[in-house]
């Protein structure tokens, strides 16, 4: 195949084997500390806030929608760690936010002490770029490159390949738990429809029952002689 030149089998799985085992462990740390969801339950009243240690130069996008409760809305707020007001928002039933991170802690609260008797569920989720692993992880390819110019595919391409996978599914795991977020909104608002159609048609059988009643009561009435017989 001209001047091309492949490794025999067991080497090329030697080669294969060797690769995984510097990636995995690079993966396997990588999808709990750079993308995380969270949902729970703000009760009416309260407040709660989160914290988010971000290094220099690196990216933060915070992204939160209101799953269940009266209005579907809350307050949000996201401060830097001077304690400078990044974002300001009042009765929003979603949101997306992204700004690029100084070194310190985030500080990002979700406000209900608007609501007097309704709790919120609140669904968001973290998503963290450029936060130096990925440097790590070349630095530790580097060593296993030389001795590797006479491969038809270079580790350099085999990591930038095992990249852009990793990215994609990234992306394709925060779409799915976006739509499942948007899944539980809706399926909380029909639930809720459903209630109240059934309340209110309760509540309209109810009247109907009573007015025919009346009616019944007021035509029986019209028909009954009050003439007092005589013997």
């Amino acid at each position: 195949m001209g001047d091309k030149i492949w490794l025999p089998c067991p080497v090329a799985l030697l080669l294969l084997a060797t690769v995984f085992s510097v990636l995995l462990p690079g993966a396997a740390g990588f999808t709990p500390s750079l993308d995380s969801d969270f949902t729970f339950t703000l009760p009416a009243g309260q407040k709660e806030c989160f914290y988010q240690p971000m290094p220099l130069k690196a990216s933060l996008e915070i992204e939160y929608q209101v799953l269940d409760g009266a209005g579907l809305d809350i307050d949000f707020h996201l401060a830097s760690p001077e304690g400078r007001t990044l974002v300001f928002e009042q009765r929003k039933s979603d949101g997306v936010h992204t700004v690029e991170t100084e070194d310190g802690d985030y500080m990002f609260c979700f406000d209900n002490t608007f609501s007097t008797i309704s709790e919120k569920v609140i669904f968001f989720e973290l998503i963290l770029d450029n936060m130096g692993e990925q440097e790590q992880e070349q630095e530790d390819w580097k060593k296993y490159i030389t001795g590797t110019d006479m491969l038809d595919m270079k580790l350099e391409d085999i990591l930038e390949s095992i990249n852009s996978i990793k990215a994609r599914l990234s992306k394709s795991g925060h779409i799915q738990t976006l739509l499942r977020a948007f899944e539980a909104r809706d399926r909380n608002i029909q639930e809720s429809n459903f209630d109240r159609v059934n309340f209110w048609s309760m509540v309209n059988l109810v009247v109907m029952v009573v007015v025919s009643a009346i009616q019944v009561y007021m035509l029986k009435s019209l028909f009954e002689d009050k003439r007092k017989s005589r013997t």
